[in-house]
């Protein structure tokens, strides 16, 4: 495990890099994230920010990372992360002009990475993702929702317009009507009630394990973070280049309207992958179950 911050006392992101169960020849790794700043219940300051945005550049640089995983760390609790680091923001509100725009979009510039990111990512969340901790939730292409999770939007109490595409990326899940509801209804979502809107994928049940003696960060993992870590091993176990670019034909066919558009976007890395050695291993070993 490696983390990008100097010191525990400082805004952290805890990277750990973890096999797979039941590696296969060429299997890679999967990136746990752990957001971790305990004063602050893991809020998203500028200093979190910039943290995970030089842990995913780690990442993606890392030719044997194939998958990511982003959670909160439980040190008081469970929490995602709180929401955006309320000193900040009133020190931004101060500002004027371009100066308040630059600082602003630099928390943001954490949860935008995640959203960049080429390999599979996915969001274990446990206890509250809280108005900016929403966004790095949808930034990430699935959520996993523990019995602790609640998505609170919190921006109409504070005065605050929501921010960072937050009304883009929950529309595009969501649609119009629950986004409304929660950002001016003040309708915040359980495990239960994301699951059903679509926001989340799936709850994932179980108790949260009791925080770790040494406050590192690295409890024992919850049930969510558990099954984040058995889904990415499915990308794990696969070559990089074949995770990669399936995701990437994913967001280009995300928003076509034309099949035939759609095929000529996967024709050729398909063709690409049955060239492949993986391919033909893959063959192989179909072929010797028949």
């Amino acid at each position: 495990m490696s983390d990008v911050a100097d010191s525990t006392d400082d805004p952290a992101v805890l990277v750990e890099y973890l096999p797979p169960d039941d590696p296969a020849e060429g299997s890679g790794v999967t990136a746990l994230l752990t957001l971790r700043d305990p004063r602050r219940r893991n809020a998203m300051s500028r200093a979190l920010s910039d943290r995970l945005v030089e842990a995913l550049d780690a990442v993606v640089a890392d030719e044997t990372v194939h998958a990511v995983v982003v959670t909160g760390a439980a040190d008081r609790g469970p929490a995602f992360c709180a929401g955006g680091d309320l000193d900040e923001l009133a020190a931004i509100g101060g500002s004027e002009g371009a100066d308040g725009e630059a600082a602003i979009k630099a928390v943001y510039a954490g949860f935008l990475a995640l959203a960049a990111c080429p390999l599979p990512t996915i969001a274990a969340v446990d206890g509250p993702a809280v108005g900016a901790g929403i966004n790095v939730a949808l930034a990430a292409d699935i959520r996993l929702a523990g019995d602790t999770a609640r998505f609170e939007p919190g921006f109409l109490r504070l005065g605050l317009h929501p921010g960072g595409g937050m009304t883009w990326m929950t529309q595009r899940l969501v649609g119009s009507q629950t986004t409304l509801a929660m950002l001016l209804g003040g309708e915040g979502l359980d495990a239960a009630a994301a699951v059903a809107c679509g926001l989340a994928l799936r709850r994932v049940p179980g108790e949260m394990p009791a925080p770790p003696a040494d406050h590192d960060g690295t409890a024992t993992r919850s049930p969510a973070v558990l099954e984040a870590l058995r889904m990415a091993g499915h990308s794990a176990r696969a070559p990089r280049d074949l995770v990669v670019a399936t995701k990437a034909s994913v967001r280009a066919t995300g928003d076509l309207a034309d099949h035939g558009a759609a095929v000529d976007v996967e024709v050729g890395p398909q063709l690409t992958s049955l060239h492949s050695p993986a391919f033909r291993a893959g063959l192989e070993r179909v072929r010797r179950r028949r």
